[in-house]
C-alpha cells in the first residue's frame, strides 16, 4: 500500500458497490427505493410488494406469485422453531434475543428464495414472541392470512389491530432499505465471503443494534416524556445542550436537510389520527423538532442538524402500540428486506470485500 495514500476514516465517500436497490441523496433529502421515492412507496405499496421489488433484480428463482401468502407460510414455519431456540428469547434486550434466535434459522438447501422468506418471517415471529415472553405471556401463533405488518402487530399484542396495522406497514416500507448503511454493508461483507444469508442477517442485526445506527428511537421517546409539554421544549433542550449532551433524533450522517423518512412517518401518524387514533405526542414532537432545529442552527451554524428517521419513528411505533423496547427489533423486521436484496446483489455482481489498512504500530528492531 502506498504510504501516502489518504485514509478515508469510516469509508466516507468511498464507493464500493453499484446497486439497483436504493439511492440516498443527502443534499436534496431524497430517498429512492427500487425506483420510486419513499414518499410514494409508503403510501401505496405493501411491505410484501417492496420485498418483491428489492429481491427480484437478482433472484435466482422466480418469486412466489403471492408473496403475502408465502410470507404467511414462512411465519408459520418460523413459529415451529421456537421450541428449539434454547434460551435465545430469554435475553433482556430485544436485539440480543433477535440476534441469537436468528442464528437458529436454517439456510434452505434448495435455494436462497426460501431462506429469504424464512428469515423475513422469522424476525417478525421472534420479535412478537420476545415481546410476549417478556410480559409472562405465551407467544401467539401467526395467522398466515394476514399481511406481514398486521400479523407482526397481532403477534405482539395478542389481538388483531387493523386500524393500527397501516401505520406499521408504512414504517416497514419506509425503513426497508437505505443505501449502504452500516448494517447493510455488514451483510454485504459477509455475503462477499460466500457465507450464507442467515450469517449475513445475524451480522447485520449486530450492526443495527448500535446506538449510532438503529438503536436510538427509544431514547427519542424518553426525551419527549422528559419534556412533557410543548412550552417546555426550549428550556429543556437548552439545558441538554449546556450539559454537552446530544439531542436525540436530530442530525444524520448523510442528510444535509430533513430526512425524507421523517416526513413520511409524520404523515403516517397524521393518517392514524384522522382514523381516530389520537396521540398527544405528535403535537409535542413537532414543537420539540422546531425548537431543536432553531437551537442547533444557532449553536452549530455550519452543521445542518435536522430531524432524522428516528425522531418520528418513536412517535409512530408508540402510536401503533409497540413498546419502546421493541423499536430496534421492529427496525430489523423492516430492514431485513433490504439486507437480503443486498445479499443477492453482492453475490451476483460483487467480489470479496477486503479494504486495506495502514499500519502505524511499532516495527521489529
Amino acid at each position: 500500500m502506498d504510504a501516502m495514500q489518504a485514509v478515508q476514516a469510516g469509508l466516507e465517500g468511498v464507493v464500493v458497490a453499484e446497486t439497483r436497490l436504493s439511492e440516498v441523496d443527502g443534499e436534496r433529502g431524497r430517498l429512492v427505493i427500487a425506483g420510486d421515492d419513499v414518499e410514494s412507496l409508503a403510501g401505496t405499496s405493501s411491505f410484501e410488494e417492496v420485498c418483491a421489488r428489492l429481491w427480484a433484480p437478482y433472484a435466482k428463482e422466480a418469486l412466489p406469485v403471492s408473496l403475502q401468502a408465502a410470507l404467511g407460510e414462512a411465519r408459520v414455519r418460523a413459529f415451529g422453531l421456537l421450541e428449539g431456540l434454547g434460551d435465545a428469547l430469554e435475553a433482556g434486550d430485544a436485539m440480543d434475543a433477535l440476534r441469537a434466535a436468528a442464528a437458529h434459522v436454517p439456510a434452505h438447501p434448495d435455494g436462497e428464495r426460501d431462506t429469504f422468506l424464512m428469515l423475513t418471517g422469522a424476525l417478525a415471529v421472534f420479535t412478537g414472541a420476545w415481546a410476549r415472553l417478556q410480559r409472562g405471556l405465551k407467544p401467539v401463533r401467526p395467522d398466515p392470512a394476514l399481511s406481514h405488518a398486521a400479523d407482526l402487530l397481532r403477534m405482539v399484542s395478542g389481538e388483531p389491530q387493523p386500524e393500527r396495522a397501516a401505520g406499521l406497514e408504512a414504517y416497514l416500507v419506509t425503513v426497508s432499505d437505505h443505501g449502504l448503511n452500516a448494517s447493510t454493508f455488514t451483510a454485504r461483507v459477509i455475503a462477499s465471503t460466500g457465507s450464507d444469508a442467515v450469517s449475513a442477517v445475524v451480522g447485520a442485526i449486530g450492526a443495527l443494534k448500535g446506538p449510532l445506527h438503529g438503536g436510538a428511537p427509544g431514547p427519542v421517546l424518553d426525551m419527549l416524556d422528559s419534556i412533557g409539554r410543548p412550552e417546555q421544549a426550549v428550556s429543556w433542550l437548552e439545558a441538554e445542550l449546556r450539559a454537552g449532551r446530544r439531542i436525540m433524533g436530530m442530525g444524520h450522517r448523510i442528510y444535509r436537510v430533513r430526512d425524507p423518512r421523517a416526513a413520511v412517518l409524520e404523515r403516517a401518524i397524521e393518517r392514524l389520527e384522522q382514523g381516530g387514533l389520537r396521540t398527544a405526542r405528535l403535537a409535542l414532537a413537532r414543537a420539540v423538532e422546531r425548537a431543536a432545529e432553531d437551537l442547533l442552527r444557532q449553536r452549530y451554524p455550519d452543521r445542518p442538524l435536522r430531524a432524522n428517521v428516528e425522531f418520528y419513528t418513536a412517535v409512530l411505533l408508540d402510536a401503533v402500540g409497540l413498546d419502546r423496547t421493541l423499536f430496534s427489533a421492529a427496525f430489523a423486521c423492516g430492514r431485513v428486506a433490504g439486507w437480503l436484496g443486498h445479499v443477492a446483489e453482492q453475490r451476483a455482481t460483487g467480489r470479496l470485500i477486503r479494504p486495506a489498512s495502514r499500519y502505524v504500530g511499532p516495527m521489529p528492531g
